[in-house]
């Protein structure tokens, strides 16, 4: 998402958005059409193809002259908080995880186990951030993420908004919620300073 990359210089982060939909060529039509197109193509996506993405991704940053430091977070909204837990699962050059709304990640795209069970793998710290209103995730997919990362000791923090439901963070949607999302960036960066700086 271009514009949640936007908003980290100011904060004194790199940020790099990931096309994630790559494989499946260029979008063509109309807004209406995009959206379902969209989703068609993140519902032929698999675990493989997005840690292959986000390796490739993390590999690139880590190259660039202008990047100080060794730590990388990685940030995520709907399916990119289910790419978020999934990577931090997985992807050993992570020092933090941010995960707004992400759903369906107890569920596994393709072969293999589902990003909450992996759970016990988690090797950065997760931030969630989350709507009482949410289907996806409702907030007992939320309790099953936050019972599993406590079973497993695994340092995080989470968030619910009430009056929040899913989209809460984004301006283009009914479903925005100004102090939600206000609220949530400032723990986002908070997070980062935390254990990127």
């Amino acid at each position: 998402m271009q514009s949640g990359v936007d908003r980290l210089p100011p904060h004194g982060y790199v940020g790099l958005a990931s096309a994630m939909f790559h494989r499946e060529g260029r979008m063509v039509t109309g807004l209406h059409e995009e959206m379902d197109t969209a989703i068609g193509w993140m519902r032929r996506c698999t675990d493989a193809t997005i840690l292959s993405d986000v390796t490739a991704a993390v590999d690139y940053i880590k190259a660039q002259a202008f990047v100080q430091g060794d730590k990388i977070g990685i940030v995520g909204f709907c399916f990119g908080g289910r790419v978020s837990y999934l990577a931090s699962c997985n992807i050993s050059d992570l020092s933090a995880s941010v995960v707004f709304y992400g759903g369906g990640i107890g569920v596994a795209m393709g072969d293999g186990p589902s990003p909450l069970d992996q759970t016990a793998n988690a090797g950065c710290p997760i931030l969630g951030l989350f709507g009482e209103e949410d289907a996806n995730p409702t907030p007992e997919d939320v309790a099953k993420m936050d019972a599993a990362l406590n079973r497993h000791g695994k340092a995080h923090r989470f968030h619910s908004y009430a009056g929040a439901g899913h989209g809460f963070h984004c301006e283009a949607r009914a479903s925005y919620r100004p102090e939600a999302a206000s609220d949530a960036w400032a723990k986002t960066i908070a997070w980062f300073d935390k254990y990127l700086k």
